[in-house]
């Protein structure tokens, strides 16, 4: 790589596909630290159904944003857009090139593209949207986004709770449409921005999904989330993997079926992911397993 030029080099693509791996194998060839883009990652009681990297993994190479926050704190993209960029600037005066990896869009967005400032949302605000949301459900939860923001609604991620309630949180508190305070302009970054993406074969991916998630379930998941019931309605936990269990401790399924329903959803999951990826004409795509083609592209950058 070209010397003196300062690199954000990030590893893209959906759950399960193999980031954390390929990240820890550039940081170690390049010398560098990672910056983690996941959102539930960030969450320090999600040790198991978040995927973090494991204790072996994390002490091979340092890695930022990784349970530094507990689930009852409120962090929004719009702040890790401003601590992800004050952190690239100090580890960019001891290292050209940066590694970033994650599977959140709008995190990968904030560093590439950044936000105008989105207005912080008042505790009883949000325990009132969720409240409404427990009471009526999802297709209250859309019917509200589609009313509020018809546009975005169009092309957002209508099965992520967590998205939503965000858009009719904003709104309840402001008075203001989410996409309001997104920049019109995207933010011009002292660095380079390289983007790597990972994709497979649909069906392998689906297996290696499944996979994980019965490794989640033998590793203790149902454990972790019986410790998290008194936080259930938090905004960290309306996602993948915790809700579906959340439902059968409040008997509205089986174990087998909420297991299934993880499988499923996480699957989903995986294929909003890539919807959202394959929009982004500056990635670079590879197989999970193309190490040497993934560093010769690096090398002649």
């Amino acid at each position: 790589m070209k010397r003196n030029t300062k690199r954000v080099i990030f590893i893209i693509g959906p759950t399960a596909i193999g980031k954390t791996q390929l990240s820890i194998e550039l940081a170690k060839i390049l010398n560098t630290e990672i910056i983690s883009c996941d959102s539930r990652q960030f969450y320090k009681e999600l040790k198991i159904g978040s995927a973090p990297p494991n204790d072996q993994e994390l002490s091979e190479i340092k890695h930022h944003f990784i349970q530094n926050l507990s689930v009852t704190d409120n962090y929004s993209a719009g702040q890790f857009e401003i601590d992800a960029i004050k952190l690239i600037k100090e580890l960019h005066k001891t290292n050209n090139t940066i590694i970033a990896v994650g599977g959140s869009g709008l995190y990968i967005d904030a560093i590439c593209k950044g936000f105008n400032k989105i207005p912080e949302v008042s505790e009883k605000t949000r325990v009132q949207v969720i409240s409404e949301y427990k009471n009526n459900g999802l297709d209250w939860l859309q019917e509200q986004v589609r009313n509020i923001e018809p546009e975005l609604y169009a092309d957002y991620d209508n099965n992520n709770p967590q998205r939503l309630l965000r858009v009719v949180e904003i709104f309840k508190e402001t008075g203001n449409k989410l996409s309001s305070f997104k920049s019109k302009e995207i933010k011009q970054r002292p660095f380079e921005i390289i983007k790597i993406g990972l994709n497979t074969q649909r069906n392998i991916l689906y297996e290696h999904i499944n996979k994980r998630v019965d490794k989640m379930m033998k590793d203790g998941l149902f454990k972790e989330i019986k410790s998290l019931v008194s936080f259930q309605e938090k905004n960290a936990l309306q996602t993948v993997g915790y809700k579906e269990l959340f439902a059968y401790l409040n008997n509205e399924c089986t174990l087998d079926e909420a297991t299934k329903n993880i499988k499923k959803n996480t699957r989903r999951f995986a294929k909003r992911q890539l919807t959202w990826f394959k929009k982004d004409k500056e990635i670079r795509w590879f197989e999970p397993n193309q190490l040497i083609e993934i560093k010769k592209f690096i090398s002649e950058l």
